[in-house]
């Protein structure tokens, strides 16, 4: 079980002006959305359809991060058996593409968040990084209707690496004419921190998602325990 953090929030681990900031990039999963059941039910789909042992929603949301071949692997044992490694991630897939939002939202106070970052204006963009394929990032977001928000929507498999990889990040600096101390990466996992540091930008994790235990393996500039938080952190 993940420790239960008592912060004073936010909590800055370095100095910075939100004002300079001119691109923030978002992860997907356990920071903009609360798609943990959805990933649980269709993990378990898959390993009954396999004739596998189903696992708790807490280990599942142990596993995700690093995007869904990943997933499949650890829910599996990491098989030796890569056809049906291939098999059982093809399953996974087309049951998550029918059910991915028969339980994800938004988080509460994300859409805020963004409309309050956003209307500083000044030439500032968001976009979002997901391990996540990029045909169900970009579907569940244009369904709840936060696709708007942002000026790029990229997935695990929209470049040839995944993050911690700095690329999907330096695409998004570059496509935006965006230098890297005037950005920012706002995830809820070590993953997001070192893929930031990968990139040479800014950090910042939350705890309010899936992993915020790994936020002590390496620690963003910034802590924020709530979209509120974020909203508040951003509106300068």
């Amino acid at each position: 079980m993940a420790p239960v953090y008592s912060w004073l929030m936010p909590r800055f681990n370095r100095p910075f002006d939100a004002g300079s900031l001119k691109l923030l990039i978002f992860d997907l999963d356990g920071t903009l959305i609360d798609s943990r059941e959805d990933l649980i039910q269709s993990v378990n789909a898959m390993l009954r359809h396999f004739e596998r042992t189903e696992l708790p929603g807490e280990v599942v949301a142990s596993y995700v991060g690093d995007g869904a071949p990943m997933l499949v692997r650890r829910a599996l044992g990491d098989p030796e058996d890569e056809v049906f490694l291939k098999q059982a991630l093809d399953y996974f897939l087309s049951y998550y593409r029918e059910h991915k939002l028969d339980h994800t939202t938004e988080y509460h106070g994300i859409r805020e968040a963004l409309e309050r970052f956003g209307a500083n204006g000044g030439g500032r963009k968001m976009a979002v990084l997901s391990n996540k394929p990029v045909n169900p990032s970009r579907a569940i977001l244009e369904a709840l209707g936060l696709a708007r928000y942002f000026v790029r929507i990229y997935g695990g498999n929209s470049f040839a690496t995944k993050k911690p990889d700095p690329l999907g990040v330096n695409t998004l600096l570059r496509e935006t004419a965006t230098l890297p101390e005037h950005a920012m990466i706002v995830g809820d996992s070590s993953i997001d921190v070192l893929t930031g540091r990968n990139a040479r930008i800014l950090t910042c994790g939350v705890t309010y998602g899936f992993a915020p235990h790994t936020l002590c393996e390496i620690e963003p500039d910034v802590v924020v325990e709530s979209p509120n938080d974020l909203g508040q952190l951003f509106s300068s």
